[in-house]
């Protein structure tokens, strides 16, 4: 618990607000768009698990151009 306390929230907590949001976009837009650059289980999967970076690569390489 020590190690906790030494964090400095006020900087994480921005970050993690920011991460949650683009998640929910990127699976939100995920789920409506059609066709993608790739299967759209791979994109779930990238965005999911890639942390911040994986809903800013759906965004910038996963969605289909129309």
């Amino acid at each position: 618990m020590e190690a906790l306390q030494g964090i400095s929230w006020g900087i994480i907590a921005p970050i993690l607000v920011i991460q949650l949001i683009l998640l929910i976009i990127a699976l939100i837009d995920l789920s409506k768009i059609n066709q993608t650059n790739g299967p759209k289980w791979l994109w779930a999967i990238i965005v999911i698990l890639g942390s911040i970076w994986g809903p800013v690569l759906y965004f910038v390489i996963g969605r289909k151009q129309s």
